[in-house]
């Protein structure tokens, strides 16, 4: 089972992002569905700090990755 949740309060220490206070979007079945609905989301509103976890995950862990953007071949 997989949740969405939306950071409320959070912050940034080294790599790691602390997410301090976090509300329920809903709850999913499988990935794929909970993913969609991300999108969704996202899509409506960029500023919005989503998450997917999953509850088999005893504590969360969000690492920081610098976006290097989409490659095409030429």
């Amino acid at each position: 089972m997989c949740v969405l949740v939306e950071a409320i309060k959070s912050e940034t220490r080294g790599k790691e992002r602390i997410i301090e206070e976090m509300s329920l979007i809903d709850d999913f079945e499988n990935g794929n569905a909970a993913w969609k609905e991300y999108k969704k989301l996202h899509a409506e509103n960029q500023s919005r700090e989503l998450y997917i976890f999953h509850t088999n995950n005893k504590e969360i862990k969000v690492i920081e990755q610098p976006y290097i953007g989409v490659r095409r071949r030429v």
